[in-house]
């Protein structure tokens, strides 16, 4: 077993406390981010939040789209998106726990690749349910990848999201055929009814969690308003 070294911690708004884990694996950095026992990230897992990204800009029919991410990770939603927007479109990206941006641009600069300095992207410390809310129809996506699926798993607030209430409120965000995706490590067919019940034409794809294809699977909805 190759030992972990913790680089720092950061609480979370309400309450608990995330590590930052960094170990050699075949001559690379392998970075996790734990909650208690549970692994919310890992550098090696990347592919389903890439898909996140290119499965919703593929449905875009937009020429300059406007996109708001709800959690930074560590950076491949919005770096996936990047790879596929262009010039002109806007990536404003969310995130809650401000140690996580420091991460990014600190150990885990060379993950990242610069993506927080792109002309395209707008940094925000901040709630992004606090974002949507005040929102209309400011939004071609919204891509929320802010817990390990829908509920408030590492911070409850996060449960509003996918509340009825959040969903409409997303609705609202979203201009015409926009779409609201959600990342999640599993199903949950509670929330799939959700999102039926409030309107959205819903989509829901199984993604490989790494980027080679292999091992377990991810949920992604893509769930489209009119």
């Amino acid at each position: 077993m190759i030992a972990r070294e913790l680089l720092d911690t950061a609480p979370i708004p309400g309450g608990g406390e995330l590590r930052l884990f960094r170990r050699e694996l075949k001559g690379a950095d392998e970075f996790s981010i734990m909650l208690g026992r549970i692994e919310l990230m890992n550098s090696r897992l990347s592919g389903s939040e890439e898909a996140l990204a290119t499965l919703t800009c593929a449905g875009l029919g937009v020429k300059n789209p406007r996109l708001l991410i709800g959690g930074y990770g560590m950076g491949f939603t919005l770096r996936a998106a990047l790879s596929v927007l262009p010039p002109q479109a806007n990536a404003e990206v969310v995130e809650l726990i401000p140690a996580i941006v420091k991460w990014a641009r600190g150990p885990m600069a060379a993950l990242s690749q610069k993506c927080l300095d792109d002309s395209r992207v707008t940094m925000t410390t901040g709630d992004v349910c606090d974002v949507i809310g005040k929102a209309d129809r400011d939004y071609d996506a919204i891509l929320l990848d802010v817990d390990n699926g829908p509920d408030g798993l590492t911070h409850e607030a996060n449960d509003r999201l996918y509340s009825m209430a959040g969903l409409a409120a997303a609705k609202k965000a979203l201009r015409s055929n926009g779409i609201l995706a959600v990342w999640s490590s599993e199903g949950d067919a509670r929330f799939t009814a959700r999102l039926h019940k409030s309107g959205f034409a819903v989509e829901e794809k199984s993604v490989p969690a790494r980027s080679n294809g292999k091992g377990a699977k991810h949920t992604i909805w893509l769930a489209r308003r009119d």
